[in-house]
């Protein structure tokens, strides 16, 4: 009889156990992401969303959206693949295109188009712009209604984008308007039926609109080109008009816009748009407040443990940092400094450092944002950027002092900053305004990287100041912010600042140092 000793028995019995266990482990749940994505003759880059999982490529007017060519893309992380149907080299984006990216699970991207093409249409003693509807093909023209409409001279046109042909093309010719007028547009070989339609209006001037901000308000009035067209207005309890000054109005045809500064906070005010000597309609706005962030002056922090806090003990947090990323293989690198622009209070020190050992170790950029440090996923931050904020101010005020360090760290995932080893490094503050429904999430795990887009369509206002060279003493700097709309009304408000720019891609020089002190916002121009 065969004996068998101990250790084999113990195998045998391992090998009997294993056989009986269920392979039910899940998969690891890692998203499939586009990293870049580029198109032959894009206007601007892509904008690449990894919470909708969306492309956004921009055309300009000359490119056929329904021949765009795919000229390079990539895939993040590795491993990820493209299931189902393939995505093709020609692609046609007048309709968006879905994609599916596989890693472990699937994953729906979309791919979409946006083409902006300058569209107008302008006839003789037409009263402010024409109203041109693109979803409907159809324009409407507002004259006077002592104009003869049987007799309308038509000064310029374009309906579509640029090389277009337009049948017929009334550009130059005077054109019975009594009925609509039918225009073919043909643009990479497909029509477009536009109808276009002339009405006649006893005002010859309007008022539009208007937009109150703090101590900025906007209005926007119509009326006949070449006439003598502006604006005017008074404090509600007033009753004295007092005229917008030229050089506060611009002039686009028979369309003008006022900016009235040094208005008063929190007041009344009437507006209304003149032509010669008619008026359009009475428009009443109210001013928005001075508002300043809390804790502007950096003034206050705490230390948690090893963490230092841009806010008082057991006061409202505002401002976070990357401290709770850094104080895993380090210490904190934002920290407060008795070096300030004035000599008195407290300012921040952004320092960007290396952290770890070797291979484990990573560049910690400097950096100090409105918002908060969500949590660290391995050696890679989760962050929400913005805070609640309803006011339009016109700048960025505060003061900073820089010494650079040659980059040492640089990023080895997409984008590839390795040529940028050695230069000098670069800080940066901006700040940002968004209308969006939640603040910014953003990820520095290059695997599902979700980073801050300026031009993110969320985005109300946006301005930036940075500087690679040195900058020994505080000096102030202002950020003059770059509004796409007077109208939309801003939710969250974002503001940013690190010794690396490229911070967000553990690209930077360990050693750079930014102080920042005494922000403030400014309402005025």
């Amino acid at each position: 009889m065969r004996r068998f000793s101990p250790p084999f028995l113990l195998i045998l019995g391992l090998f009997s156990l294993i056989s009986c266990i269920k392979n039910d482990i899940p998969y690891p749940r890692i998203q499939a992401n586009f990293a870049t994505f580029n198109i032959t003759g894009q206007s601007q880059a892509s904008l690449i969303d990894t919470v909708t999982r969306s492309v956004t490529v921009y055309l300009p007017e000359t490119l056929n959206p329904r021949e765009v060519s795919v000229e390079s893309y990539s895939l993040s992380p590795q491993g990820v693949e493209i299931v189902g149907n393939q995505l093709s080299d020609i692609l046609n984006l007048t309709q968006p295109v879905t994609v599916i990216l596989k890693l472990y699970q699937e994953y729906q991207w979309t791919i979409q188009a946006v083409q902006p093409i300058d569209r107008y249409f302008v006839v003789n003693q037409q009263i402010g712009s024409s109203v041109i509807d693109i979803a409907a093909h159809r324009v409407i023209v507002k004259v006077p209604d002592t104009a003869d409409l049987s007799a309308i001279k038509v000064t310029s046109m374009k309906l579509g984008p640029e090389g277009s042909v337009q049948t017929p093309d009334l550009s130059g010719h005077t054109v019975d308007f009594t009925n609509p007028v039918e225009v073919t547009v043909t643009s990479f070989g497909e029509e477009t039926k536009w109808t276009i339609y002339v009405e006649p209006t006893h005002a010859n001037v309007t008022t539009e609109s208007a937009d109150a901000w703090t101590s900025v308000a906007w209005v926007y009035g119509a009326a006949r080109a070449g006439r003598n067209n502006g604006v005017e207005y008074r404090k509600a309890s007033d009753t004295q008009w007092t005229k917008v000054p030229s050089e506060w109005i611009t002039h686009d045809g028979g369309n003008f816009t006022a900016r009235i500064i040094h208005l008063d906070a929190n007041t009344e005010y009437v507006v209304r748009a003149y032509s010669d000597d008619e008026y359009g309609a009475d428009i009443t706005v109210t001013t928005g407040s001075v508002v300043q962030v809390p804790n502007a002056s950096l003034d206050e922090w705490w230390l948690d443990g090893k963490v230092w806090c841009p806010w008082a003990d057991g006061g409202q947090r505002y401002w976070d940092t990357g401290n709770k990323g850094a104080t895993t293989l380090g210490q904190s690198n934002s920290i407060p400094t008795d070096d300030t622009s004035t000599g008195t209070g407290r300012a921040a020190m952004l320092q960007s450092k290396f952290v770890g050992i070797g291979a484990l170790g990573k560049l910690a950029a400097g950096n100090l944002f409105t918002g908060e440090y969500v949590k660290t996923v391995g050696t890679n931050g989760i962050l929400s950027f913005g805070r609640e904020f309803s006011q339009r101010p016109t700048r960025l005020r505060g003061y900073l002092k820089y010494t650079p360090a040659p980059i040492s760290s640089v990023s080895n995932n997409n984008p590839d900053y390795r040529y940028m080893k050695g230069e000098p490094d670069t800080c940066i503050v901006w700040m940002a305004l968004s209308d969006g429904t939640a603040p910014y999430e953003i990820r520095t795990d290059p695997k599902n990287r979700q980073l801050f887009n300026q031009n993110d369509p969320s985005v109300v206002a946006y301005g930036q100041f940075q500087s690679g060279a040195a900058i020994p003493s505080y000096q102030q700097f202002d950020i003059d912010l770059d509004y796409r709309s007077t109208s939309r009304i801003p939710r969250y408000i974002v503001i940013v600042c690190s010794a690396s720019k490229y911070g967000d891609y553990f690209t930077g020089g360990d050693g750079s140092v930014l102080y920042i002190d005494d922000l403030e916002l400014l309402y005025d121009y």
